[in-house]
């Protein structure tokens, strides 16, 4: 019998604020970060899993030594009693009294659980020779239904309910795998738009990003009014009204300051407003949203489980949705808001970027699309050119769209030289002086 014999966690950081990569209003110089976890087996074939919780920088201490607590949970399991039961697995976790008392089923601690839960889903689609959304697109609705927590849901949406989504999305599985295949998922790109560039840079890569496919690019905004309007406009004559500008401002505003801050962008016709205001606040995002109406507002990111979203949905806060795949409890918990989505009719556009989230959310996309709700042409999942060269199986854009992937798994696992070169602090890229701070 297969066993789980390790939970190995590691510290892996990148110096990407030298160069302002990932800077908004709020976060002014991040250092992509990953809290990596791998789940080993004594499997002969050497069979693992491999997840990660994304942060930026000071703190993936705290969310490695969150990860290192779930050990005991996991270690010394069967194989049959992780995979063979991922939503027991997952419920087990997060419903321990002492570690729910963190949260409930919110931060650190329910994101080291995401970890480890999307690991255990990253080792069953490997040991079924499938990439993680077709392994998903291949379960029947009963079996995703039968992985996911409807505790606190059913007031929105009942199992039976998503018992009917599911089976109406039955019809036509087939053709949307081959679809998929041959057309891949619309993209986004963030890659112009951090907010410690310069004017030439944003330009040049506004430019760059219309030469690769991309129909739509997203702008940071929040630090200074005056800028933003002038970013804003440059893009916009640069890249013509044809290509859709969204905005993200990181949670950097009160309800009363976005709403005079937005007005003031109308021009630009925006794609979307991201993460207005703080993503807790449900009724600020619902004022935002008709007093700057017709544009949309989004939030997502930073929405710490499915509840949050199930208010988002029924106060009519949010005109579409970022999921992270590693922010909330694993690929449970996204099925779940997935789900709610289709009920509600809102489209979601997956947050990525980050370290390894385009490799992640790539396949929760994918599987919505094959198994849930049979669109993508009205969404998009977010792409971020950074740090790729770390994975294993990494994204393939082309022409502005993921393909899908075909390895089995996740995607999530890393180089292991890559780990020995970021791991901090004892990497050698972390023995600058530059990085002092970061101790």
């Amino acid at each position: 019998m297969v066993k789980i014999t390790a939970l190995d966690t590691y510290d892996v950081r990148f110096p990407t604020s030298r160069e302002l990569d990932g800077s908004d209003a709020m976060n002014p110089d991040p250092d992509y970060s990953a809290a990596y976890a791998v789940l080993r087996t004594d499997d002969p074939h050497g069979l693992a899993g491999y997840g990660l919780v994304f942060t930026i920088g000071r703190g993936n201490d705290v969310q490695k030594a969150a990860l290192d607590a779930l050990r005991p949970y996991v270690v010394g399991l069967s194989l049959d009693e992780v995979i063979g039961d991922l939503g027991g697995f997952a419920a087990r976790m997060i419903g321990d009294s002492q570690l729910r008392w963190l949260g409930p089923e919110k931060g650190v601690m329910h994101m080291a659980i995401g970890a480890v839960v999307n690991a255990a889903w990253d080792m069953a689609a490997r040991h079924a020779g499938k990439p993680l959304w077709r392994f998903i697109a291949d379960m029947t609705p009963e079996q995703l239904v039968s992985v996911i927590d409807f505790r606190y849901l059913a007031d929105a949406l009942s199992p039976d309910e998503a018992l009917q989504l599911l089976r109406t999305a039955e019809r036509g599985k087939a053709q949307r795998i081959e679809q998929l295949l041959a057309e891949g998922y619309p993209a986004y790109t963030t890659s112009p738009g951090w907010l410690g560039y310069s004017d030439e840079k944003m330009l040049r890569l506004a430019r760059e990003a219309v030469a690769d496919g991309f129909r739509t690019i997203k702008l940071k905004v929040g630090h200074n009014v005056e800028d933003d309007i002038r970013r804003c406009r440059l893009a916009r004559a640069e890249v013509g009204p044809d290509v859709a500008i969204a905005v993200d401002a990181n949670q950097r505003w009160d309800v009363h300051r976005a709403i005079e801050w937005l007005r003031r962008l109308a021009d630009v016709k925006l794609a979307w407003i991201e993460e207005p205001t703080s993503p807790d606040d449900v009724l600020g995002h619902a004022a935002i949203r008709r007093a700057i109406a017709p544009t949309p507002v989004s939030t997502g990111e930073h929405t710490h489980n499915r509840v949050m979203f199930k208010q988002l949905f029924q106060a009519g806060a949010v005109d579409l949705v970022q999921i992270d795949a590693a922010r909330v409890g694993g690929v449970n918990e996204n099925l779940a808001i997935l789900l709610l989505a289709a009920k509600f009719g809102v489209r979601v556009f997956p947050h990525a970027g980050g370290v390894g989230l385009c490799e992640l959310v790539q396949h929760l996309a994918m599987a919505d699309f094959v198994a849930i709700t049979g669109k993508k042409e009205d969404r998009a999942i977010e792409f971020v050119d950074h740090l790729h060269e770390h994975f294993v199986d990494p994204v393939t854009i082309r022409d502005g769209r993921y393909l899908a992937p075909t390895t089995p798994g996740f995607s999530a696992q890393m180089f292991d030289a890559s780990i020995a070169e970021f791991r901090f602090p004892d990497g050698p890229a972390w023995q600058e002086p530059l990085h002092a701070l970061n101790a």
